[in-house]
């Protein structure tokens, strides 16, 4: 069994495209979440906040014929993959062709605008709006696949379409299979584009917050007064290594993966559990080799909603007791879905190199239904850690937990 570095990183998202902007933003202790006009347009639909991406840089290189297989999704995968690429000193190595580099990159959906030219072929019978690169830029392994194209690698090409933890379990799986020997490097993470289907789909299950009038004021990850979820939108890979392998090219090592787990409720779609909850963080515990007072923080999954963040945080006081600091970064940013859970592992490991963590905003009074934990709240924390827990529980059950180490 092979140790597994992280040496590269790259982020799109509302806060920022790299870690000093990121940080910087965090600690204004303000977030981006905006009104969306465009959406008072939809009827039925209760929410009009979310927190979109304003502007990106494409990838370099972006040809017109490069560029035709990829939605707004792929896009944003690509461009944090060349970002982390840069990074880590691999963008133009030969690793990259040589069938031991691959990719484990997941989003909830393709995009949607491709998903529109198909829906005409039934609301209108004609195939007019289809062209060969709708299926491409629609199909739900388009972020993973698009990345692979485009850098011409020949190693594993492993899609997680598993909504809230496509982003977590791509890591999880990139870092299981350097671990086993099956490849040396993997490009991990997850991205999503922001879409009022999204919305819509959230607010059918009055999910969904309605301060509409007061943007920076939600999400409100486990306040008594939250009133529901904000979407977003993003990207994050990070460059997963072989340690060996890291080692000997005298790579920087930003922090090490030292334990995933992943496992399934089996009992409701919308609905978590907490034994289930609680045994993946234990689980990814065993995977690290270490106990649960190693931990020195947990970043939450906590969306806002009243069911996701009670069981959660019961969960984690189950498994740390109440002494755990505990945050989440979707009121920064909302739930960016299936790009969620890298880009909060990224932010994470930047705390960690850091000793500097950002609070849960928007959290003034714990709700009392909510287990008792050292919640961040009121400003930023300076912690000294070793070893933390990044968590995502997503729709139909499925959780997963990542831990970090961090490496001097």
């Amino acid at each position: 069994m092979g140790r597994v570095v992280i040496t590269g990183a790259g982020a799109i998202s509302a806060l920022g495209c790299d870690w000093a902007q990121t940080r910087a933003a965090l600690a204004t202790g303000k977030n981006k979440i905006v009104r969306m006009t465009e959406w008072e347009d939809y009827e039925g639909l209760f929410t009009k906040v979310a927190c979109p991406v304003l502007d990106f840089e494409l990838p370099s290189g972006l040809t017109r014929k490069k560029g035709r297989t990829m939605g707004r999704v792929a896009l944003m995968a690509v461009s944090s993959a060349e970002q982390a690429l840069k990074e880590a000193g691999l963008l133009d190595d030969p690793i990259l062709k040589s069938g031991v580099c691959g990719v484990s990159y997941g989003s909830s959906t393709g995009s949607t605008d491709a998903v529109i030219e198909v829906a005409s072929l039934f609301t209108q019978k004609s195939v007019e709006s289809l062209n060969a690169t709708t299926y491409l830029r629609m199909m739900g392994h388009t972020a993973a696949a698009n990345i692979g194209i485009f850098f011409g690698l020949t190693g594993r090409i492993i899609p997680t379409s598993t909504a809230c933890t496509s982003g977590s379990q791509g890591i999880g799986y990139a870092y299981e299979c350097i671990k086993n020997g099956y490849q040396r490097v993997m490009l991990a993470g997850g991205a999503e584009a922001l879409c009022v289907s999204e919305a819509a789909v959230f607010d059918r299950l009055y999910a969904t917050s309605t301060r509409n009038d007061a943007p920076g004021e939600t999400p409100r990850p486990f306040d008594s007064h939250r009133d529901g979820l904000v979407i977003g939108e993003g990207a994050c890979t990070l460059v997963l290594e072989d340690y060996q392998h890291a080692m000997a090219r005298g790579a920087t090592m930003l922090a090490e993966v030292v334990g995933f787990a992943t496992n399934s409720d089996g009992l409701h779609a919308t609905r978590p559990s907490e034994p289930t909850v609680a045994r993946v963080m234990e689980l990814a515990l065993e995977s690290a080799g270490i106990p649960a007072s190693e931990i020195g923080y947990v970043n939450a999954h906590a969306t806002g909603t009243e069911s996701g963040d009670i069981v959660e945080s019961q969960a984690t006081a189950k498994v740390f007791g109440e002494r755990m600091p505990i945050s989440s970064l979707k009121s920064y940013i909302g739930h960016t879905l299936g790009a969620c859970g890298s880009l909060e592992a990224w932010m994470s490991m930047q705390m960690l190199r850091d000793d500097w963590y950002a609070q849960t905003i928007n959290l003034t009074q714990p709700d009392e239904r909510c287990a008792e934990l050292d919640y961040l709240m009121g400003g930023p924390r300076t912690m000294s850690n070793e070893y933390i827990m990044t968590n995502n529980f997503a729709f139909a059950g499925i959780n997963s937990s990542i831990v970090l180490k961090r490496l001097e």
